[in-house]
């Protein structure tokens, strides 16, 4: 079983989506930060993400990540540094993060990273999610992308 860290972006998103299950298919068990939970939880995160973390499934774990004054995470936001300091502390195999700061931040610390969009291609490569009905509903939310991205995962998957 991998040992998988999330941040706060993939998980939103795949809430909103209604795939969030897809990370309990596709790797058992997840850990979050206690950080990346309480931003799950904030005012401004739409409804149905605010009642998945208040009505956690019991395949995901939320821990306390260690404090780190390692300045390559100084520059991140609290839930990306939280993310890659708890994947540090637990020797993860995997971190879910979007953001390229973030992406780039775990790479140079040894993770395998991938974020929504390479969630929604493993699945689709396992057969568990329709890819264009995901990536059409992916892209009806605020999530940021690059259109040749999204055409490239199509094209791939004959979508």
């Amino acid at each position: 079983m991998l040992l998988v860290v999330a941040d706060t972006s993939p998980v939103r998103y795949l809430v909103q989506i209604g795939l969030i299950e897809l990370l309990a298919r596709l790797f058992e068990e997840i850990k979050l930060p206690s950080i990346v939970a309480e931003e799950l939880r904030h005012p401004s995160a739409q409804a149905a993400v605010r009642a998945w973390i208040e009505d956690l499934p019991e395949w995901v774990k939320v821990l306390t990540a260690p404090e780190s004054d390692d300045p390559i995470l100084g520059k991140l936001d609290p839930g990306e540094r939280a993310a890659i300091a708890l994947g540090l502390s637990l020797k993860a195999d995997l971190t879910l993060i979007d953001e390229r700061k973030g992406t780039a931040a775990a790479l140079t610390k040894g993770f395998e990273v991938t974020g929504t969009l390479g969630v929604l291609d493993l699945a689709a490569t396992r057969g568990l999610v329709n890819l264009r009905d995901a990536l059409d509903r992916l892209t009806r939310t605020n999530f940021r992308y690059r259109p040749e991205l999204i055409a490239a995962l199509l094209t791939k998957h004959r979508g």
